[in-house]
């Protein structure tokens, strides 16, 4: 029958769709757990002792009722705040999420790139720790926007949003110095691959937009590589830690995503 045990992905809000999406093509018969953290919603607005304290306990609950193969934080400042905390307290292979400064690097004509994030993220000091490892030879410019967050999580709701939105959140990046050099910008919050199609065609030129979706991806299956799978894997769960409208809305994208049951935890 197979190991019917879950790839458990973890975020604040629906962000970390952008990590499943490849994942889930690279793992077809993997079953599926997505957890939407939405009574902590959002992150990037908290400090980090709410974030250290918070993420490993309920994922703590979460390893105990799911007894996942392996956890993906699927967020960029859980996953910079907490990921060593998690791997401490966790007898479970854990895969975190941090900024794409590396590939962003490699494929910067001009030397600048942006790193468009959350608040918490972008001031993170791993960052610092990517820029001067990955891109010593480039400017990195840095912006945190929530918005842009809350604008991700109203479009999969099926919410209209508009270019003027996006152009605004780019223009917090762009304006700053060195923005007008800026050729790559690394979506460092997995909620904004997601809405990596409005970003550039807001964008006031040419601008590439990475993310490290795919490579994530690569890496899970890479540690899951020879373990068995169900033949006919049940279909995923969405849990959320408050399922209130907001959340219920999402129910028609998180079902084109293989996640066809919701619950809460």
């Amino acid at each position: 029958m197979g190991d019917a045990r879950p790839i458990l992905f973890f975020d604040s809000g629906i962000g970390g769709l952008s990590v499943l999406a490849p994942a889930r093509a690279l793992l077809p018969q993997a079953p599926l757990v997505y957890v939407a953290d939405s009574a902590g919603f959002p992150y990037g607005t908290r400090s980090e002792a709410e974030i250290a304290g918070r993420v490993p306990a309920l994922l703590g609950r979460l390893a105990e009722r799911h007894d996942p193969r392996l956890i993906v934080i699927a967020c960029n400042t859980a996953s910079t705040i907490a990921l060593a905390a998690v791997r401490a307290a966790l007898d479970v292979p854990i895969v975190g999420t941090v900024p794409a400064i590396k590939p962003a690097a490699a494929m910067s004509a001009t030397r600048a790139i942006g790193v468009l994030g959350t608040d918490a993220t972008v001031r993170q000091p791993y960052v610092d720790d990517l820029a001067a490892r990955f891109a010593a030879d480039c400017a990195v410019v840095r912006h945190g926007s929530a918005r842009l967050v809350e604008l991700a999580e109203a479009k999969l709701r099926g919410e209209a949003t508009t270019s003027a939105d996006y152009a605004a959140v780019l223009d917090g990046l762009l304006s700053r110095p060195g923005g007008d050099r800026i050729d790559v910008i690394v979506n460092a919050c997995t909620h904004f691959p997601l809405v990596a199609a409005e970003l550039a065609a807001a964008a006031p030129r040419p601008i590439a937009f990475v993310d490290g979706g795919p490579g994530i991806a690569r890496r899970i299956a890479q540690l899951t590589n020879g373990q068995s799978w169900p033949q006919s894997p049940a279909p995923g769960i969405a849990v959320f830690t408050r399922l209130d409208d907001r959340a219920r809305r999402l129910a028609p994208a998180l079902a084109a995503h293989g996640l066809d049951q919701l619950v809460e935890l």
